[in-house]
């Protein structure tokens, strides 16, 4: 995945709009599907968890079915461009350790998965407005900085693939 610049207030817009959309999809569809059901089934003793239980998994599932149906709408670009980069982000946080420790002895594949890894975490703060922890990521990139000057590597984000992690 090719990190993209895109539209902060259209992301924020529209990723609101998902959230909102859910919200109400998972209340009234939940809420629905239980009162249909205890219409349906009345159970004598007056308690109905399972049937809201299943108004709430039967709406999970169709919110799921929508969010992937819909996932290539031209609506959802950025709100899936920022889920995917989010997935892509924690497979190179859980290889952290040893990309820092094949980073430490020269490996450019490494290297350049640490530039894509601290590229998107500032792209998707700054998407989400959280700055407070851009000075350590800061500090981070110039310790990257510092090995690649040190074994003459020029950092290139875009030379990253989440296939190179699994050579490490």
């Amino acid at each position: 995945m090719q990190l993209v610049l895109i539209n902060k207030q259209r992301y924020r817009r529209h990723l609101n709009i998902v959230i909102a959309a859910c919200i109400t999809t998972l209340v009234i569809g939940s809420l629905g599907v239980a009162q249909l059901l205890i219409l349906l089934f009345p159970d004598p003793s007056g308690s109905h968890f399972y049937w809201n239980l299943l108004g709430v998994i039967a709406t999970c599932l169709l919110l799921v079915t929508l969010l992937l149906k819909f996932k290539t709408h031209d609506f959802m670009t950025e709100v899936t461009y920022v889920w995917d980069l989010k997935q892509s982000l924690n497979k190179i946080t859980r290889a952290m350790r040893k990309l820092k420790m094949a980073a430490n002895q020269g490996n450019e594949n490494a290297m350049n998965a640490l530039q894509y890894s601290y590229d998107g975490s500032r792209q998707l703060w700054l998407l989400d407005d959280n700055v407070l922890t851009l000075e350590s990521l800061d500090d981070s990139q110039k310790e990257l900085d510092q090995l690649a000057i040190k074994y003459d590597f020029l950092l290139d984000a875009k030379n990253y693939r989440s296939e190179l992690l699994k050579s490490l």
